[in-house]
């Protein structure tokens, strides 16, 4: 599992809300002059980072909607 510098997580954030999204895969990769952007998706496909986690990603983002809309 690759950590997410404080960099990079700057970037993705910066970049899901340029795009006005609350959600986004952000593909973003390491290079010699730093991390570089790739692409911001509205709808990202969760099925890579679940299997490489263990994690239930579409369910954890569930339960943040849940809670930060008041759903």
């Amino acid at each position: 599992v690759i950590k997410v510098t404080a960099e990079e997580k700057k970037i993705a954030i910066k970049a899901a809300k340029a795009m006005d999204l609350k959600v986004a895969g952000v593909d973003i990769i390491r290079s010699s002059k730093g991390p570089l952007l790739l692409e911001v998706n509205s709808s990202p496909g969760l099925e890579g980072i679940e299997g490489a986690t263990n994690k239930d990603i579409a369910g954890e983002m569930i339960r943040a909607i849940e809670k930060n809309f008041k759903l």
